[in-house]
């Protein structure tokens, strides 16, 4: 592994290795997650957490739905414990299917959301590295997460391992259910893997043109993430690794409402525009469009995070290619890689802390305090 020159860096160096490691302990355990008359009993999924756990969930939500044939939405773990519907919890029996993902399991609000859920009858598996965490001692199940200790980051190890956790449950869930052959379930599986080796050959490439980057946007005042689709969610993750490793302004939108509200944005020359478009995505034309406004147009700085063939204007949008996938739904596992590795260069050209050290007006995060010590209220 490459030793690269921040922590933020070296974790995504580490991703391939820790893919290949963590695929062969995950996989079996998302055989025996559920029982089949569990699997076969499941009408509706609700797909919760927080921060980068929200995220993944965003990343896998229409897998979630091709692959099993069940309607599945992502809801916010507040908006579950506080707002969601109780006529749509316990609707039918163990209904819905509630998956929590925390891979620490001591978020409140996560185990907040499960309390209510289980409550109210829905059928809860928590996704986490803490089985005796608040998570997994409400859930009704147990996906064991084993994320090997590593040097501290904003998250990105513990990032790719739920996202394949999830993935290896969407086809699992299918496979149980008779939506495809054995034989096609491990084909999507072994496509997840193929990812290890792919981000390998790709990440040195990739470190040098995101390195060489950070250094001309170091200077930039704001950062505009964009995406539809599974692309929103690396979008949304990225956004968050800027604040997290740079304390910069950053927003995430949808890429047709960026034509809607953020292009109305002054002093464009300083806005970093990060535009997330894998090749196959339905939404390309769109995408295009806007990097033609983006760049040509308005001159803003721009960079495509894309798969496959670079369909972007090279003279207006730098393009920094992912590993292609014979599935689409195998993509969300690097295409989050260049964002890390953006924000984990800007954040040492910067000499930035991580989470502005905790220190000052962000003293009370010290130690997750401001997201684990909050008052826990169940109706």
């Amino acid at each position: 592994m490459k030793q690269a020159s921040n922590a933020m860096c070296r974790q995504v160096w580490s991703l391939p290795e820790l893919l290949r490691q963590q695929y062969g302990c995950l996989e079996p355990e998302c055989r025996k997650a559920l029982t089949t008359p569990e699997i076969f009993s499941i009408q509706r999924i609700v797909l919760t957490g927080c921060g980068d756990s929200h995220a993944a969930a965003m990343a896998v939500r229409y897998a979630f739905e091709a692959l099993t044939g069940i309607p599945t939405e992502v809801v916010p773990a507040i908006e579950l414990s506080r707002y969601y519907s109780e006529s749509q919890l316990g609707f039918a029996p163990h209904n819905p299917l509630v998956i929590a993902v925390s891979n620490s399991g001591g978020i409140a609000r996560v185990s907040e959301a499960i309390q209510r859920a289980v409550a109210h009858g829905a059928f809860a598996l928590g996704v986490t590295g803490n089985p005796d965490s608040p998570l997994g001692r409400c859930a009704s199940r147990i996906l064991p997460l084993s994320v090997p200790p590593f040097e501290s980051a904003p998250g990105t190890r513990s990032y790719l391992v739920s996202l394949l956790a999830l993935l290896l449950l969407a086809i699992r869930f299918g496979e149980v259910r008779g939506r495809y052959t054995m034989d096609q379930a491990m084909d999507y599986r072994a496509d997840l893997l193929t990812q290890a080796d792919a981000l390998e050959r790709a990440l040195p490439a990739m470190d040098e043109q995101i390195k060489r980057l950070a250094g001309e946007w170091k200077d930039l005042e704001a950062f505009d993430f964009i995406g539809a689709g599974p692309d929103y969610a690396a979008a949304w993750f990225g956004q968050a690794k800027i604040y997290e490793a740079v304390g910069r302004y950053a927003m995430c939108i949808n890429t047709e409402e960026w034509l809607h509200m953020n292009f109305f944005m002054k002093n464009v020359e300083k806005i970093g525009t990060v535009l997330v478009c894998a090749g196959g995505s339905p939404a390309a034309s769109r995408a295009l469009e806007l990097a033609g406004y983006a760049g040509r147009d308005m001159g803003r700085p721009l960079l495509a995070v894309t798969s496959g063939e670079n369909r972007f204007d090279q003279g207006t949008c730098q393009a920094v290619l992912t590993p292609e996938t014979r599935y689409a739904h195998s993509g969300v596992l690097s295409q989050f890689a260049p964002l890390c590795l953006l924000a984990g260069y800007l954040g040492e050209f910067l000499g930035e802390e991580d989470g502005r050290g905790c220190k000052g007006p962000w003293a009370f995060a010290q130690g997750g305090r401001g997201i684990t010590q909050s008052e826990i209220i169940v109706k």
